[in-house]
């Protein structure tokens, strides 16, 4: 059992097996075809060693990983699906994403796309997704908007509360945690959490209009569930959640416990294993993989702001997603598009670096199905707060009806003063 016994470049995948697309590029000394029989053999059952005494021919006939196609450094991998225990992403990931990245035959890899046979495709799935959204917000057909509490730390419970609802009462449909905020001294999180839904009830009396608190739930799985319960039982409708660094096991049992909530999924780390773009695994792995373990919304970058973000790959992750609005991607992959089973389709999220002046080309990227993220070009703004979550509103709200912002500045006092202040006129 060799390395290029894993190669089958006449094999045509069958209805069970999942696929996998890699990026391939060997060590030195070690040729295309090597380098992938490696890969396959790892992520499936082979070894370094040549002779096996408890490798019988039914488990080489029925459970390895074929090289099925080699198109310059791009590898497409077969895996029978019975390799993977359905819905145990975990194991996936340990199998697919495992010590493949460690191998000496490869000098770099990068796993960037994944198909899943219909007998994998079991995740829980989102429970409530896009229109489940908005339904709760009771917004039809423009994007959502929304902002992240900043400074990102530092603020006590009392002093966010009032953020929230100066944000609330701007326009603003969404207020959440930053990323790094849980439970810390300066801002417990049940205070913090009843100060800011009693905020998010003040607002929703003075606007009329329904809105969503976000507060982040992230921590060993135990206290999560603990926290998601709490929110619950304090009339939250919504969790935050950092999927990377919680990993998948802890949101599958947060998805599992079906409390009732919306999981809004942030992606801090990510950028760890996936910004470059010969190593490590896809935003567009992380995308699908969400959606099977049940995330309602997920940040998938913005192309436009600060945060680093290929538009294809956006794009591409939108679509995974199952939003079907927006700028159409490239070529794509050349894996076959994922059947989802019905499950449903999740709200990406753009978030990072964004202001008023680039609401224009966020819905030209995304369409309406999004979630549109604002920190500092809420809290920016050189008339506070409330100016700056009605600018974001403004903004949208010019962009749907076909104005421009330029037009809509012209009535809009705070969105001509972001404008003014970052662009975009």
């Amino acid at each position: 059992m060799r390395y290029r016994d894993f190669l089958s470049l006449d094999y045509l995948p069958g209805p069970n097996d999942c696929l996998a697309s890699f990026y391939v590029e060997p060590a030195v000394g070690v040729d295309i075809f090597e380098a992938a029989g490696a890969v396959a053999s790892e992520s499936s059952i082979g070894t370094w060693t040549e002779s096996l005494c408890t490798l019988s021919t039914r488990i080489w006939e029925d459970l390895r990983a074929r090289v099925c196609r080699i198109e310059g450094n791009t590898v497409t991998i077969a895996y029978p699906a019975a390799l993977f225990e359905p819905g145990n992403i975990p194991q996936f990931l340990s199998s697919v994403a495992g010590n493949v990245f460690g191998m000496k035959a490869v000098e770099n890899l990068r796993l960037n796309d994944i198909y899943l046979p219909p007998a994998l495709v079991s995740g829980p799935g989102p429970a409530f997704g896009v229109a489940g959204v908005r339904e709760v917000l009771g917004i039809k057909d423009r994007p959502l908007v929304g902002t992240i509490v900043k400074p990102k730390l530092g603020l006590t419970p009392k002093e966010q509360a009032e953020v929230v609802y100066e944000a609330f009462v701007g326009g603003v449909d969404i207020v959440k945690d930053d990323e790094n905020l849980t439970s810390q001294s300066f801002s417990p999180f049940e205070e913090r959490v009843k100060r800011c839904l009693e905020a998010r009830a003040r607002a929703e009396a003075a606007t009329g209009e329904k809105k969503a608190y976000l507060p982040n739930v992230t921590g060993d799985t135990e206290t999560m569930l603990r926290r998601a319960v709490m929110v619950k039982r304090e009339g939250g409708r919504y969790v935050m959640v950092d999927i990377v660094t919680t990993g998948f096991a802890g949101l599958l049992s947060l998805r599992r416990a079906d409390l009732g909530l919306v999981i809004h999924a942030h992606r801090a780390m990510y950028a760890s294993f996936a910004r470059n773009k010969r190593h490590g695994i896809s935003m567009l792995v992380l995308a699908k993989l969400a959606r099977l373990a049940g995330v309602d919304q997920l940040h998938i970058g913005t192309v436009v702001g600060k945060m680093e973000g290929d538009r294809e790959e956006v794009l591409a992750c939108h679509r995974a997603l199952g939003n079907q609005t927006g700028a159409a991607p490239g070529a794509g992959s050349a894996l076959p598009p994922q059947d989802w089973q019905g499950i449903k389709p999740v709200l990406a999220v753009a978030s990072g670096g964004l202001h008023p002046g680039h609401v224009p080309d966020l819905v030209g990227i995304f369409g309406h199905d999004v979630l549109l993220q604002f920190g500092g070009g809420v809290h920016g703004h050189p008339k506070g707060t409330r100016a700056g979550a009605q600018a974001v509103r403004e903004a949208v709200e010019a962009v749907v009806a076909g104005t421009s912002l330029a037009a809509a500045a012209e009535s809009q006092e705070a969105l001509r003063a972001a404008l003014s202040c970052w662009g975009g006129m």
